[in-house]
């Protein structure tokens, strides 16, 4: 990578797809991400396509190494949500989702998306544990503007604030698909209390569709579907607390059908 970037010792964040590491790029703070998986590969393609336009900026890419800008955000939205301000956060959230949905002329001029780093949301639904959701299809790319996108993984953590920039995204997975897939994860977080609790939920129900101009019944059927996939994730890690967490929103989706 061009420039000296320095790391003062630091030791690296190891998540299940990647390795993180706080650096300097000649004096500016970053951050060096090196991706271990094809999804985390695609993300990294992604993230450079929208050139800084609601996500964090790729200062550069070297092969599976990427380097950031590194936000020091200063709020939190977990934090937002779990002192009471639920419907602030939300709709937080679904302002960054429509940032990262709305045409981007410039940013396709210079990279548009390509077979490289996008692929067919309908392959995420291929669990071993479960056959919960379907979305996009083997032509979903081609459909792209006619109400597809680029998938992220938008919850609480996974957009951060800049005190210059405002809020910005940090995590595409680089699927293609519809654009309600990108609000059901708001769903499920920041945490067990909050994402399971009726009231919140029923209020995010308001929320989400009069920030997004999506069906509320459709939504709610992605919720519900979301959850159990993500249920079946869980049960191949072996993660029975996250396994509870998904079902418990499962059930309250379901009571919210019946209801409807």
């Amino acid at each position: 990578m061009a420039g000296s970037v320095g790391t003062r010792n630091r030791s690296p964040t190891r998540t299940a797809s990647s390795d993180l590491l706080p650096v300097r790029r000649d004096g500016a703070p970053a951050m060096l991400k090196i991706a271990r998986t094809r999804e985390e590969q695609r993300g990294a393609s992604i993230l450079q396509w929208y050139a800084g336009e609601g996500a964090v900026r790729v200062l550069e890419i070297d092969g599976s190494a990427l380097l950031l800008e590194r936000v020091r955000s200063d709020q939190s939205l977990a934090a937002t949500s779990k002192s009471g301000r639920d419907d602030a956060a939300t709709r937080i959230l679904c302002a960054a989702v429509r940032t990262l949905h709305r045409t981007r002329r410039s940013a396709t001029a210079v990279r548009p998306y390509s077979a490289r780093c996008v692929v067919p949301s309908t392959r995420v639904s291929r669990s071993s544990a479960a056959r919960t959701v379907e979305v996009g299809g083997p032509r979903a790319a081609g459909r792209h503007a006619r109400g597809h996108s680029a998938a992220w993984d938008i919850h609480h953590d996974n957009v951060l604030h800049d005190r210059e920039r405002g809020w910005l995204a940090i995590d595409p997975k680089g699927l293609l698909g519809e654009r309600t897939f990108d609000y059901t994860n708001i769903f499920c977080n920041p945490d067990l209390e909050t994402a399971t609790s009726p009231t919140v939920f029923s209020r995010r129900l308001d929320v989400v569709p009069d920030e997004s101009k999506i069906d509320r019944e459709r939504l709610l059927r992605w919720v519900f579907a979301y959850a159990g996939l993500s249920a079946s994730w869980c049960m191949e890690d072996d993660d029975r607390g996250g396994v509870a967490w998904r079902l418990a929103i499962v059930e309250i989706a379901s009571r919210e059908v019946r209801v409807r």
